[in-house]
């Protein structure tokens, strides 16, 4: 059964979730014809917005990521990231890190995860109910991530409470305190490096004790820093990421009331309605790293040529008029192609798995057991926490 909205609901209708972009525009042309951009580094880099485009060069393993993330290169960040994280390998290494993590975030093996998460939820939204002046950001979507991402780690409890703050300020990557940034990076990247040398303890049962037991079937081995990459992208990414998704689809559906109630009406609608949001909300300020053309490429506006620096954004393909049919228009029946929010190729997001599963079931039990749930606050004057990889409410006051 498909229920209509009663009133469209359009990127424009919610208020805040549109964020600055992190570039400025350039109006010559490159060389080849294409958009030019300026990225916050200074460098000039060829800008596509068209979905096929954009889909051509994540898709395409000859656009290589490693030599972007060097000192002085071209990057939305003040900083450099560690060389050994997946987003920044490109070819054989890539792909053997790859392959060592990709069964174990494959919906398949994220979906054994469920009775935990749903054991979470309980526990998360009796905390909810339980408060005086609810607030639906600080008693479920800001906690579930965490507890769920330690619990698929292997990681203290206890421990989020010391990490997650440095997790959040490396996800904002502010440019305005560096120093502050770097410090609180390496707290984090150190800590990380103590679960996998053993001067911290795991919990048994999870990825890390996992990663570290089977590190021998690769060849060669991973090394230690390889080992830290891979966890802390996990650590910090996944739980800061999905939290600013998960955040942000709340303030949609609670801001659009016509979207909340497809929802209540048809629970079973949710997961199809979280793909439209995640096609328009934007995760931070910026969709995809950028990328070096290591040979020449036709797109539909230009020619890529060998060296260019290349931004592929995935917001404006997923707005693509000539894919998405009134594409600012959230439609829960939407249909046709994916969208590219999770990106495409060997960098696809690995925990894309995890966060449709969190964020589909927290909306869809939401939808169930507080049908008659509403925002009790303007939503045009919400806090929110502003950054390049995230953007989102901090609260989410409500009634029901």
């Amino acid at each position: 059964m498909t229920i209509s909205l009663e009133t469209e609901v359009t990127v424009a209708d919610i208020p805040g979730l549109e964020p600055a972009p992190p570039y400025t525009s350039v109006e010559e042309r490159s060389s080849g014809g294409l958009p030019q951009v300026a990225l916050p580094s200074g460098h000039t880099v060829v800008h596509l917005t068209r979905y096929a485009d954009v889909h051509k060069v994540l898709t395409d393993s000859t656009f290589g990521r490693a030599e972007t993330n060097v000192e002085g290169g071209p990057t939305f960040f003040p900083t450099t990231l560690p060389p050994e994280m997946l987003i920044n390998l490109d070819g054989p290494d890539h792909s053997r890190m790859r392959r060592f993590v990709t069964a174990d975030y494959s919906a398949n093996a994220i979906a054994k995860l469920q009775p935990y998460l749903d054991e979470i939820i309980t526990r998360r939204f009796d905390a909810l109910r339980a408060q005086e002046r609810p607030d639906l950001y600080a008693a479920v979507l800001d906690p579930v991530p965490i507890e769920v991402t330690c619990r698929f780690l292997g990681i203290v409890e206890e421990d989020a409470a010391y990490f997650r703050p440095h997790s959040r300020t490396i996800q904002m990557a502010l440019h305005d305190d560096v120093p502050r940034l770097m410090e609180e990076f390496f707290k984090a990247y150190n800590y990380v490096t103590d679960l996998v040398t053993g001067d911290r303890p795991v919990v048994a049962g999870g990825l890390i004790e996992q990663f570290i037991a089977t590190r021998g079937q690769t060849t060669p081995p991973l090394e230690d820093k390889e080992l830290v990459g891979l966890i802390f992208a996990a650590m910090v990414a996944v739980d800061q990421n999905v939290l600013s998704v998960l955040a942000k689809s709340a303030h949609v559906l609670l801001s659009a009331p016509s979207l909340w109630q497809r929802a209540v009406a048809d629970p079973d609608s949710v997961p199809q309605l979280v793909e439209e949001l995640i096609r328009l909300i934007p995760l931070g300020s910026m969709s995809t790293f950028p990328r070096v053309a290591h040979r020449e490429v036709a797109t539909s506006e230009g020619t890529i040529h060998e060296g260019d620096i290349v931004y592929a954004d995935a917001f404006e393909a997923n707005r693509d008029p000539s894919v998405f049919e009134r594409p600012l228009v959230f439609d829960p029946d939407r249909k046709g192609k994916r969208h590219l929010q999770f990106g495409y190729g060997m960098h696809h997001c690995l925990g894309a798995a995890l966060a449709r599963l969190e964020i589909t079931e927290i909306l869809t039990r939401l939808a169930r057991e507080f049908p008659g749930l509403t925002l009790d606050a303007n939503p045009a004057l919400l806090p929110w926490d502003e950054g390049s990889l995230l953007r989102r409410p901090t609260t989410l006051p409500v009634r029901w």
